[in-house]
């Protein structure tokens, strides 16, 4: 349950007595909106405001008020150590901070597995704290900034990575021909075969690669690998390869790299014959 407190809330008295059983109490009449003070408990009994009955007397008892129809209030009793035990009509009804809700609030805010919040428009994001050994800090930047995530597509500016330790996606090919596709971006394409291979770079139409996109490839077999566009006149291939538009890799295990330039234009450069 949530709890709710107010600093304007007027205390009244039971209209009626109550037994040690009751789950709704009434208070005097045209009394319950003060003394709930302006909050509204959300339906389902999943907010709660504490009030005392017969409070700082020998009779006190800490109850949850979950919902409100007017003067006639859904209770739960006994709460906060306190034990469920019949009123009299007009005993004093009070709203009350207990040291039940001052725990809660403890708890609540040091330490917790996970805070909720709601989204700016809809919906909410949860923070989460994953299994520690010891206690870990995270600090947050004192500057208006969005969160860099593990999965999603970014722009890192003035970053200094010390001994950043990179890795490279392998693609490995078979096969005798192959059409680079946009998750070949920055990976390591290999060519095993025996005989010659047929690498072929898309139209931007086909596939938006970003420009200054890079793939390397590399002949681990013993057929000859060609780089060329997969459809000559819209896709531009240049290098300092014997046939410019469509460089070969010289011998086995040589690499090269492309390297896009422009909407359809790409460069190749490497051991290339």
């Amino acid at each position: 349950m949530t709890r709710k407190f107010s600093s304007i809330s007027v205390e009244t008295t039971l209209a009626s007595s109550i037994s040690n059983v009751a789950t709704t109490m009434t208070v005097a009449t045209g009394t319950g909106s003060a003394l709930m003070g302006g909050v509204t408990l959300a339906s389902g009994n999943v907010d709660q405001f504490t009030v005392a009955l017969d409070p700082d007397t020998i009779n006190e008892e800490i109850v949850f008020v979950t919902a409100v129809a007017s003067d006639t209030l859904t209770i739960v009793r006994g709460r906060a150590g306190s034990s469920a035990i019949a009123h009299t009509g007009g005993a004093a009804v009070k709203h009350v901070l207990t040291s039940d809700d001052l725990t809660a609030f403890t708890t609540a805010i040091s330490p917790v597995t996970s805070v909720g919040f709601a989204g700016s428009t809809s919906g909410t994001t949860t923070v989460q704290a994953t299994a520690v050994a010891g206690t870990t800090t995270l600090t947050l930047p004192a500057a208006t900034d969005t969160v860099v995530a593990r999965t999603t597509t970014d722009t890192l500016t003035n970053k200094t990575l010390t001994a950043p330790v990179a890795t490279v996606a392998l693609n490995a090919q078979t096969g005798t021909t192959y059409t680079f596709v946009l998750t070949d971006a920055s990976k390591f394409v290999t060519a095993s075969n025996a005989a010659a291979i047929a690498f072929s770079i898309p139209t931007n139409a086909s596939v938006a690669f970003p420009t200054g996109t890079v793939i390397n490839v590399q002949q681990i077999g013993a057929g000859q690998v060609t780089i060329a566009a997969a459809t000559p006149g819209t896709t531009t291939v240049t290098s300092t390869g014997g046939t410019a538009a469509s460089p070969k890799t010289r011998v086995q295990y040589s690499a090269a790299t492309c390297i896009k330039t422009g909407t359809d234009t790409w460069t190749v450069v490497g051991d290339i014959a």
